[in-house]
């Protein structure tokens, strides 16, 4: 292939636009505790981050059965969901996130939005910290294709939408989940640590998930952008 710009970057959202992951994190950790799991937020991280909410679902009530030998009552899933929307107020854009959205607006250069979060949810996040109408219309929810990530179906739908090919896409993930359905769809990944929720250990995670490049914020990403090229191979 030869070396030519992305023509497209697509964003996750949560803990790359928005800094949402972080959000609650110690409040579900000791909910969950309360339930005799023993996990730590960092444990939370690396253990959920990236899922479509059916799949977490699925994995905590196999926890759940493992621990308990049981599946756990509807209100255990509604009491966590509450801790964690308890604290949306709080919720705020991951620093320079509007800065690269406007950069890469100035510069032409189309863009997505490709999620786990539910169609509704994704649509709230992003207006409350006000990053939607940079991204419209192209703010695409997990629930709009048969398989969540690690599949690549999101990450193909936002380049179907961009009109990009999957090869001339960069994408933008905080989870080794992320990291997985964006090289599944033949795209260039980037690891991103610019979260709230980036732990000692996470950037080596993401590459183990076989990111080809880590950066450490937007500052980092526009300055490197123009400088890259597409070589999912290397």
């Amino acid at each position: 292939m030869s070396a030519r710009p992305f023509e497209a970057v697509i964003f996750d959202c949560d803990g790359v636009l928005v800094d949402s992951e972080i959000l609650g994190l110690d409040a579900s950790a000791d909910y969950l505790r309360r339930h005799g799991f023993s996990w730590t937020r960092e444990d939370l991280v690396r253990l959920f981050t990236g899922f479509r909410d059916d799949v977490f679902a699925a994995k905590l009530t196999e926890a759940y059965r493992a621990l308990h030998g049981k599946t756990p009552a509807p209100d255990f899933f509604e009491g966590l969901v509450e801790t964690r929307r308890a604290r949306r107020h709080l919720l705020k854009p991951v620093p320079d996130a509007e800065t690269a959205l406007k950069a890469l607006q100035e510069g032409e250069r189309p863009f997505a939005v490709a999620s786990s979060s539910r169609t509704e949810y994704l649509t709230g996040k992003m207006q409350r910290v006000g990053l939607y109408d940079l991204a419209a219309p192209h703010v695409y929810s997990a629930d709009l294709v048969a398989h969540g990530k690690p599949a690549p179906d999101i990450f193909l739908y936002a380049a179907d939408r961009l009109n990009v090919e999957p090869e001339a896409c960069l994408v933008i993930e905080d989870s080794a989940n992320g990291v997985r359905a964006g090289l599944a769809a033949g795209m260039t990944v980037w690891g991103f640590l610019g979260g709230g929720h980036v732990f000692a250990g996470h950037g080596e995670r993401l590459l183990e998930a076989g990111a080809h490049d880590l950066v450490e914020d937007f500052k980092a990403f526009l300055s490197r952008l123009d400088g890259a090229s597409p070589d999912p191979q290397r």
